[in-house]
């Protein structure tokens, strides 16, 4: 091998080289990008399995405080009906009737406590929507992830194959990527993601 030719031949390792280290940063940087979209997106999956468990508590509660206030409102019911003909008895009773029909207005709205159906409704209305929240969230910490884990494999292949055009198309879907988990982020109901 001439002079002439080693010296082409090591131009050549150099530039290889060279080329391989971007490629190897850009492998670093996609890499980084993908360990924030996995913690965000396992954050908005926890947030959403506890919004979940709550509005499901929430729904059990108004439930029982619902029959509580069906019970109530019969024994008031059937206590008119079967009303005596004696006063003192019917004093009694009608105390009884309106004692029962208090407790199943506190049964309906009771703002001191949260605790009635008309709040419970609410509160499990507000933990559905924070869950709905978290879940598009995460849909698009996924799809960041995805988009991400690609980007790397593209870039991989670059260093083995030399084919440039692979590590263009791995920083198009880092940055698809990037896009995406700024979305999750940001604007999460932008894109309606049905995953």
């Amino acid at each position: 091998m001439s002079a002439h030719e080693s010296m082409e031949h090591a131009e050549h390792a150099e530039h290889a080289s060279s080329e391989n280290r971007k490629i190897a940063l850009l492998i670093a940087v996609i890499a980084l990008c993908l360990a924030l979209s996995e913690t965000l997106g396992k954050g908005a999956q926890t947030e959403s399995i506890a919004k979940n468990v709550e509005a499901s508590n929430l729904w059990a509660f108004f439930q029982a405080k619902s029959i509580r206030r069906t019970t109530v409102q019969t024994a008031a019911e059937q206590a008119k009906l079967a009303s005596p003909g004696d006063d003192t008895m019917k004093a009694s009773v009608q105390k009884q009737i309106e004692d029962w029909q208090k407790t199943a207005a506190r049964y309906r709205s009771e703002p001191e406590t949260g605790e009635g159906t008309e709040q419970l409704a609410e509160r499990a209305k507000h933990a559905e929507e924070e869950r709905n929240l978290a879940t598009a969230k995460y849909h698009h910490f996924e799809l960041a992830s995805a988009a991400f884990q690609i980007g790397i494999v593209l870039a991989s292949a670059t260093i083995i194959t030399g084919i440039a055009a692979l590590a263009w198309i791995s920083g198009l879907l880092t940055l698809a990527g990037i896009v995406m988990a700024v979305l999750g982020v940001f604007a999460p109901h932008a894109l309606h993601l049905a995953l």
